[in-house]
Parts: structure tokens; C-alpha cells; sequence
């Protein structure tokens, strides 16, 4: 699942490196993607809605067996 879930951030990564920022996978436990929010999205106003509304979206659109995402 791991596996997968890299291939998504992927496909996200160049959105988030546009406006300065990035996404790093720490791990994934139980179906569950712990990621880093790195760059501009470090301390953004509009880091939460990034995460929830965009990389924790997709991912679970992408990633079979994924239960959540949450930032570490």
C-alpha cells in the first residue's frame, strides 16, 4: 500500500511545489498515510484544507484500502 500511496503523492507534488510547498509520506500504518506538509505549507492559513480537502481526497480516490491521511 505503501507503494501506492507514493505513486499518488506524485501525481499531487507538482500542484503543491507551484505555489512553494510540498508533501512528504512518513508511513503508512493500519491503512492509515501519515504525511508531512513541508516549504510554504509549513505555517500555512490553508494548510488544514489542503490536507483534507486535497491530498487526503485524492489519496483516498487513488489508494484502494486506504482508511485515512493525517499530517505528522
Amino acid at each position: 500500500m505503501k507503494e501506492k500511496v507514493e505513486e499518488a503523492i506524485k501525481e499531487i507534488r507538482p500542484m503543491l511545489q507551484a505555489d512553494g510547498g510540498d508533501v512528504e509520506l512518513v508511513d503508512v500504518q493500519d491503512g492509515v498515510a501519515k504525511v508531512r506538509l513541508k516549504g510554504a505549507c509549513m505555517g500555512c492559513p490553508m494548510a488544514t484544507w489542503t490536507l483534507q480537502e486535497g491530498i487526503k481526497r485524492i489519496l483516498l480516490q487513488k489508494v484502494p484500502g486506504l482508511k485515512d491521511v493525517i499530517a505528522v
